[in-house]
């Protein structure tokens, strides 16, 4: 296996491991656990991806649009599975990603954050955009019917599972932490681990942009 592709797994198993409950064990920020030989081999990665992933989907956003893959306004996107009261990994991956639009914007490439919600009973039209917005105003959310949800799901190789039921955040779940990065059409470009600090998770974005793809 290649020296990116073994960082890669390490990085998937430490933050897997932060997530396994629904709850942050790191002590600190997600990249705490990741040794600095990783973060190096992950910063320098080749970030074409050597598995297909994505497709077609048709959700709403928290707004009440209707959106699918491809985003309106012709963005660069950033896309992530969780749910806007997750108290675990979704506490880092959300704040990065909204961080990482802005770094973005103001590199010249503009992007758009999305959370596709793996909650769709408490994530709802009323509730999601609130929810999110205490964390950025930057975070778009997605959700839908269980149907078109789990188009979504199956395209993108999501799995999650429900834990139990926390007296203050309700429902808990175990889920992936990969961020997925699309180009305007819709295409997935590569996924990216929420351990990276928002500016390399831009200058990953820009090397699409720069060509195109």
């Amino acid at each position: 296996m290649k020296t990116w592709l073994m960082a890669f797994a390490a990085a998937s198993l430490a933050v897997a491991a932060q997530a396994h409950d629904g709850e942050d064990h790191s002590g600190g920020s997600a990249a705490s656990a990741i040794s600095p030989d990783v973060e190096e081999a992950l910063k320098n990665a080749p970030t074409a991806l050597p598995w297909e992933v994505g497709g077609a989907f048709a959700l709403t956003d928290h707004t009440g649009v209707d959106r699918t893959e491809a985003d309106p306004d012709g963005k660069y996107q950033l896309l992530f599975f969780g749910y806007a009261n997750c108290p675990g990994i979704c506490s880092a991956a959300l704040p990065m990603m909204a961080q990482a639009a802005e770094q973005l914007e103001q590199d010249g490439v503009d992007a758009q954050a999305l959370v596709v919600t793996i909650d769709p009973k408490l994530d709802n039209l009323e509730t999601m955009g609130p929810s999110l917005a205490k964390i950025s105003d930057r975070l778009l959310g997605l959700t839908g019917t269980p149907e078109a949800l789990n188009v979504a799901y199956e395209a993108y190789n999501v799995e999650f599972e429900h834990l139990f039921d926390d007296p203050q955040y309700g429902p808990i779940y175990s889920h992936g932490s990969f961020i997925y990065v699309l180009d305007p059409e819709g295409n997935v470009l590569t996924q990216v681990p929420p351990i990276l600090p928002p500016e390399q998770v831009s200058k990953i974005v820009q090397k699409y942009a720069k060509t195109g793809s």
